[in-house]
């Protein structure tokens, strides 16, 4: 989609325009993400790898999504709040944010006006443009505290949702005492670039392919390689049909790391009232 697209979209009374700001933090995130290909090690790609996993797969999918989205299971409060600190340490917003866009998501989904991220303006636009283009709806903090006012009453949530960009600093901070610029470079900035993309590939590519398991009235799918990506996030028609889910991978092959993760936690007498897609609804 380019701007004479987003122009021709149906928009609110708020006209869209360019956000200089986050275009130029985006930008700059991918210049240095480039410049890992002159700092290469096993060390820092390792460091990468498993960054991306504890903020991308515990931190958003688990807790930001799975956990403080959809409320599909509980977990002691100490725990809940070491989660949804690695989904911050992910830059995608704070949890207040993160949560209030997203039930705006589900309780609107395609809608060209209320859902954040609508698959229907186009897959640009689900996909990154909405953050260059903000509308206000939906990074206006009163508006969408709305959605998340079980987050907003807790004080630990809107001190993170505030300075969860701070967190970066300790963190490159000990990746530089470990390992230098290259650990920064792959922890921080890579690993980031990449995590976004994979985060938004579940609001782009699983609204535009794949197979469908669910008669939804939205075009929610399930795309193996988003799955594979987001550690269960891309069967995400299976997700569209039973939200409140803890399990979003249902057939054996649909692989779902998060759901694993959280059977683990059932198990070690971490977690408690989880939900699952009743198997009869299953098609």
């Amino acid at each position: 989609m380019n701007s004479q697209s987003v122009a021709n979209a149906p928009q609110s009374n708020n006209s869209l325009t360019l956000n200089w700001t986050y275009i130029l933090f985006f930008g700059a995130f991918h210049a240095l993400a480039l410049s890992a290909l002159w700092c290469f090690s096993w060390q820092a790609l390792g460091v990468a790898i498993f960054l991306h996993w504890l903020c991308g797969g515990i931190g958003i999918c688990l807790g930001y999504h799975r956990l403080l989205s959809h409320r599909s299971f509980e977990v002691p409060k100490w725990l809940e709040y070491a989660i949804a600190t690695c989904g911050a340490l992910a830059i995608q917003g704070g949890p207040i944010f993160w949560v209030g866009g997203h039930r705006q998501h589900h309780g609107y989904t395609e809608d060209v006006e209320k859902d954040p991220y609508s698959a229907k303006r186009g897959f640009w636009w689900s996909h990154i443009l909405w953050l260059l283009y903000p509308k206000q709806e939906a990074f206006d903090k009163e508006y969408y505290s709305k959605y998340a006012s079980d987050l907003l009453r807790q004080p630990f949530y809107r001190w993170l949702d505030r300075y969860f960009l701070l967190l970066q600093v300790p963190l490159a901070v000990l990746l530089y005492a470990f390992g230098g610029w290259s650990f920064v470079i792959y922890g921080i900035f890579l690993r980031s670039v990449v995590l976004w993309h994979c985060t938004w590939f579940v609001n782009s590519a699983t609204h535009t392919w794949g197979y469908r398991s669910f008669a939804c009235d939205d075009n929610s799918r399930n795309l193996w390689w988003v799955a594979l990506s987001t550690y269960g996030e891309g069967w995400h028609n299976n997700h569209h049909a039973h939200p409140r889910s803890a399990q979003s991978g249902w057939r054996w092959w649909e692989i779902d790391v998060t759901w694993y993760t959280i059977q683990l936690l059932d198990r070690l007498g971490l977690a408690k009232k989880v939900r699952k897609i009743p198997m009869s609804k299953i098609s």
